[in-house]
């Protein structure tokens, strides 16, 4: 599975400008915000893989036990759209790794 890096980056681009609409302008300034909006999207972007995932759980619980009202293929929908995000995320977290070892065998 090939996952487009350009489609990735504008994605975590549009979550970066929506956490920074969010912000009260109360708060107080930070000292770094671009590294506390990044931390914020990523949360984010890991709240959203986790929830999927909790949600896909919960439907094929229900389904099991019997509910009416959800069909085999909305649970393998769910299922898959999880399990897409998943791989996802483990895409992005390997390409951060392997920008971090780059970064660090620099010599200085």
């Amino acid at each position: 599975m090939d996952i487009k890096a350009q489609a990735l980056f504008n994605e975590m681009q549009a979550m970066a400008v929506q956490s920074r609409t969010e912000i009260m302008p109360t708060e107080s300034p930070q000292v770094n915000p671009t590294k506390a909006d990044f931390g914020n999207m990523l949360q984010a972007a890991i709240d959203g893989v986790n929830n999927r995932q909790l949600h896909s759980r919960e439907m094929q619980n229900r389904f099991e036990m019997g509910d009416p009202t959800l069909s085999l293929a909305d649970v393998m929908v769910a299922k898959e759209k999880s399990g897409i995000a998943f791989e996802a995320t483990m895409q992005v977290r390997n390409k951060v790794l392997e920008a971090y070892k780059q970064i660090m065998q620099m010599p200085v």
